[in-house]
């Protein structure tokens, strides 16, 4: 046998077993379930208490945490690790007899979906408690769905799935490549969709709403608003921007969302003229009713047919954008010409003297068109940067797959499913406002770093 050397005094994996444990704390010590664990122990009655409603809950919520994909999996860490049964409320002089059972866990999972009502208001209680910490949480929202498969098997007839809540969802996705050849991926699944509404900066859920697969994504973001504008009616007035990909465009979004909610829709758009599909760049004249060199393509660009004197090889140009009109409701364009300094052969006949030193302006109603003619227009530098942040949902929704074991589960039903995503984003939710708490705001989006080794919860 290799002699081993003395040890150290310190010993790394009781450090990592301790930081482990730390994360467990700092998360518990900022979750508002007291009101929860009323209910829940009042529902108990004066039923046998063998296993307390409290252990389970800590339990449970444990497993969230260190990414459990199963009770059976979640109960095997609890029968090794006494300190971790000790921090869950467990009787510590029981010792592993006090692990409670895959049925009280089961029994336990059926309480909880009579109170998905206070699963949901811990989750906004919690984002009222971030918004003193995080004055302009909200400012830019970020709106996208994500498939969350079921743990069944889809067959056409319902009756005979394990999983009858859930439905087959198709999403289609398409692009171009560099050398212009097209390239289409489809993926299909069955299960649910889950839509989150999120903060573009800080990359957290402000909202969510769970749905079948085969939901179409457009109908389910007034509704997400609406919620957020109901339960945070400060926030929801403080928001300027909401992004979201193509799936969401529709003009009743677009129009919506910045009329009643007074929110810029940031909004990928859909190439609805379906009979000039497949040409390069088809545009429609602006102004139908006369001839005019002003048109506009399916993305909502706006452009200038400049004269056959025109000293660039491109005649049709791309008009400047001069910037939203708020009282007219209307987007301003400029004659490329005069704002790039281009020489146009439709100068005089275009504006003469008259237009000479700004050339032509151009007002465009955001009423001609709502879902290409927005707030921000769509040509300008300004909705690109704004579309980008879009992928901070998308972090988001990597998180919820692979951190919170969504990409690895045994979760059939919806009911079930919507209590696991209430509790995943409590525990998000929980965690940041611990991270802050623990002046780590750098670690905020993170549930596995570890905390710092001295926990400060005031």
């Amino acid at each position: 046998m290799a002699i081993i050397a003395q040890k150290s005094l310190f010993c790394w994996k009781e450090i990592e077993a301790s930081s482990d444990l730390d994360r467990l704390r700092l998360m518990m010590s900022k979750l508002p379930d007291e009101d929860l664990m009323i209910r829940l122990e009042k529902l108990r009655n004066k039923k046998r208490d063998d296993y307390p409603i409290r252990a389970i809950w800590n339990s449970s919520i444990a497993g969230v945490v260190y990414q459990h994909p199963s009770i059976e999996s979640l109960r095997r860490e609890l029968l090794r690790n006494g300190e971790l049964r000790d921090l869950c409320g467990c009787d510590v002089m029981l010792g592993d007899k006090a692990v409670p059972t895959k049925w009280a866990y089961s029994r336990f999972s059926g309480k909880l979906l009579g109170v998905q009502e206070e699963i949901d208001e811990m989750f906004h209680s919690l984002i009222e408690e971030l918004k003193e910490s995080l004055p302009d949480l909200g400012e830019h929202l970020a709106v996208d769905g994500k498939a969350i498969e079921s743990y069944a098997k889809g067959k056409k007839n319902p009756e005979e799935s394990r999983d009858p809540d859930a439905d087959w969802g198709v999403k289609r996705y398409r692009g171009k490549r560099a050398d212009g050849s097209s390239w289409e991926k489809v993926k299909k699944w069955f299960g649910y969709n889950l839509h989150l509404v999120v903060d573009a900066n800080y990359e957290l859920p402000l909202g969510y709403k769970l749905t079948k697969a085969s939901a179409n994504d457009g109908p389910v973001l007034l509704p997400l608003m609406e919620e957020l504008k109901e339960k945070h009616p400060d926030m929801a007035e403080r928001a300027e921007y909401c992004s979201a990909d193509k799936g969401y465009d529709s003009k009743e979004n677009n129009r919506k969302l910045y009329a009643e909610y007074g929110i810029k829709p940031i909004i990928g758009i859909r190439d609805m003229w379906k009979e000039e599909k497949g040409a390069e760049i088809k545009t429609r004249s602006l102004y139908e009713n006369r001839v005019d060199n002003i048109v506009y393509d399916s993305a909502g660009n706006v452009y200038c047919h400049m004269g056959e004197e025109t000293r660039v090889e491109e005649k049709r140009m791309q008009m400047a954008f001069a910037g939203f009109e708020e009282d007219r409701k209307c987007l301003k364009y400029r004659c490329p010409a005069k704002a790039y300094g281009i020489k146009c052969g439709r100068e005089k006949s275009c504006g003469g003297g008259k237009y000479s030193g700004y050339g032509r302006v151009v007002r465009i109603p955001m009423e001609r068109d709502r879902r290409m003619f927005t707030p921000v227009a769509r040509s300008s530098y300004k909705f690109k940067n704004l579309m980008n942040k879009r992928t901070a949902v998308e972090r988001v929704n990597s998180r919820v797959d692979q951190v919170y074991g969504f990409e690895r589960h045994y979760i059939r039903r919806k009911k079930k499913m919507q209590v696991r995503v209430g509790l995943s984003l409590v525990v998000m939710l929980s965690m940041a406002m611990g991270r802050i708490k623990q002046k780590e705001k750098e670690k905020l989006r993170s549930l596995v770093k570890p905390v710092l080794p001295v926990l400060q919860t005031a």
